[in-house]
């Protein structure tokens, strides 16, 4: 097949399989995170060559319609030209100075212009230490120790946050981590998603993706968001919405526009980057005074505000204006529905739920509403088989059952139909 633009042919001889061994050679499974090493679904992972609009190529120029997108950030496909472009001209100035620059205040004032209450916030290097650092300054604001978060939520690697994750976690069959002593989980309360939870006094946060997009995409039942903030105002509890994934996806404002809650911390990621690696976490001018230099929560990074990532960012969300998210939700809905239509000509149990552009997929008859019953969806083991046979017809899904399925705005009409073509010869073969 043709290589994607601006990506020069390949050695003859690369192949997955080949680079696969030397990676396990020198990186632990072969890979640098671990749902990459195709454990969940079987075979050899794919290299990518390079990428562009909805397309990704791998090193043996195979060509793949993907709806990873890196996890998210890909939200105006591989390679637009005005990130491209953007990038190019600030690696020209330098690629980090440990010193303010313009960059980093104008994605800062991009952010806080969109989402209502978000006043202040710290650039970061990554989702995780947006997670990290959002849990720190809750708990120096407020003089207590106990956070809740909630099963299948995913919020980064940090030991306090591990207990019951999703995503990569999931797809390793893991419950926790080797290596998190008792102590670094002691303070942190996990409770079963779609429930409110109990609240007291010695709970400094309440942390929760306001839709659930690391068990697969479970939505928030009716109430569920409304009900984590009454119960925070009781208990004089901070609400932290991680919106790592659906930050910047679900509107222009993110879930709090979408859902019309407001949480008293916020966490981003992905989509602020396009495609390089950046996290902030931000709030109200009085919440972030607690934070060095003004206060006593210390948090810090060498490359944060890195920019590189902030002429990323920026041109990202200036590209994501109201049609932008219009756009994404329509190719999320024909898309939904044909593969609805796919697995319901194949007589194969399957649902396949929506919120905004962000789609998930569950081989079963009813939609999971926590992750028990997501992971009883995983259960059926029909995941690896689709995802394999989606894979050999040039459609690429994450690589475990656990993530969601990323629409971009430069999913095609014809991406679409080929896409739900494929799935209907795919679900055929799981009947």
């Amino acid at each position: 097949m043709a290589e994607p633009p601006g990506v020069a042919p390949g050695d003859a001889d690369l192949s997955n399989a080949g680079l696969f061994e030397r990676a396990c050679a020198v990186l632990p499974g072969g890979v640098n995170s671990p749902v990459r090493a195709f454990g969940a679904v079987g075979g050899t992972p794919y290299f990518v060559a390079g990428g562009q609009g909805a397309h990704v190529w791998d090193v043996e120029g195979n060509r793949y319609i993907d709806y990873v997108q890196s996890y998210g950030p890909g939200i105006l496909g591989h390679a637009p030209a005005a990130v491209i472009n953007a990038v190019a001209a600030a690696a020209a100035q330098g690629t980090s100075f440990g010193a303010p620059t313009e960059a980093e205040v104008r994605l800062a004032n991009e952010m806080c212009a969109r989402v209502r209450g978000l006043e202040m916030l710290r650039l970061v290097s990554s989702g995780t230490e947006a997670a990290m650092s959002a849990v720190r300054l809750a708990r120096g604001a407020t003089g207590r120790n106990k956070i809740v978060k909630f099963a299948g939520c995913y919020h980064g690697h940090s030991d306090s946050l591990l207990a019951a994750g999703g995503s990569g976690v999931a797809n390793q069959g893991l419950s926790g981590c080797d290596g998190v002593t008792p102590g670094a989980v002691a303070d942190t309360v996990v409770a079963p998603y779609n429930v409110v939870p109990d609240i007291d006094a010695d709970t400094a946060a309440v942390l929760v993706e306001p839709v659930a997009a690391n068990m697969g995409l479970v939505a928030p039942a009716p109430g569920f968001l409304e009900g984590l903030r009454a119960a925070c105002d009781r208990a004089g509890a901070l609400l932290v919405f991680d919106e790592v994934i659906t930050g910047f996806r679900l509107a222009r404002g993110g879930a709090t526009e979408f859902y019309g809650v407001r949480p008293d911390l916020w966490c981003f990621g992905k989509v602020i980057g396009g495609g390089l690696p950046v996290g902030a976490f931000g709030g109200s001018r009085a919440l972030m005074g607690h934070l060095a230099p003004l206060g006593g929560v210390y948090q810090a990074g060498t490359l944060s505000g890195n920019p590189l990532a902030t002429a990323a960012g920026l041109a990202t969300l200036e590209a994501l204006d109201g049609s932008a998210y219009e756009h994404l939700e329509a190719t999320a809905v024909t898309l939904a529905a044909g593969l609805e239509e796919a697995f319901g000509a194949a007589r194969v149990d399957a649902v396949v739920p929506r919120v905004g552009s962000l789609l998930g997929l569950f081989f079963g008859s009813e939609t999971p509403r926590n992750f028990d019953e997501a992971n009883a969806s995983v259960a059926s083991g029909l995941y690896a088989p689709f995802f394999q046979a989606m894979l050999r017809r040039g459609v690429a899904l994450a690589p475990g059952p656990y993530e969601a399925i990323f629409v971009s705005l430069a999913h095609s009409a014809s991406d679409i139909d080929a896409t739900v073509a494929a799935a209907t010869e795919a679900a055929a073969e799981l009947a």
